[in-house]
């Protein structure tokens, strides 16, 4: 069963950009209300996914470094990666289908 990756800046290179499924990143901090509403939808997701995608997490405060280069400005902010470029992104808290619907599309287009 499929988890959600615990994302930092030492791991992203690997777990996000190389990785050769589709990864949706789940920008977020420990004290943003709206982001522990995100959690387990992230986590649904991951188990419904199984190893046709990722889903990963990462703490802003942890790695400032990586929310100021993709430009994360409020959170919770998603990112859908493939092979190592952003694709959609999602501000604001957001439904699992439409998230869902949105991963789909990108494994049924590879």
């Amino acid at each position: 069963m499929a988890e959600v990756l615990k994302l930092t800046e030492q791991n992203f290179e690997s777990e996000v950009l190389k990785s050769p499924v589709p990864v949706l990143v789940d920008f977020s901090a420990e004290w943003c209300g709206p982001c522990k509403r995100q959690g387990p939808i992230c986590e649904e997701l991951a188990q419904e996914l199984g190893d046709k995608a990722k889903v990963g997490q990462l703490d802003i405060d942890q790695a400032m470094d990586l929310a100021g280069k993709y430009g994360v400005m409020s959170i919770p902010t998603l990112i859908l990666f493939r092979q190592g470029e952003e694709g959609e992104r999602f501000v604001g808290l957001t439904s699992k289908e439409k998230l869902m619907e949105t991963i789909q599309e990108e494994i049924d287009a590879q």
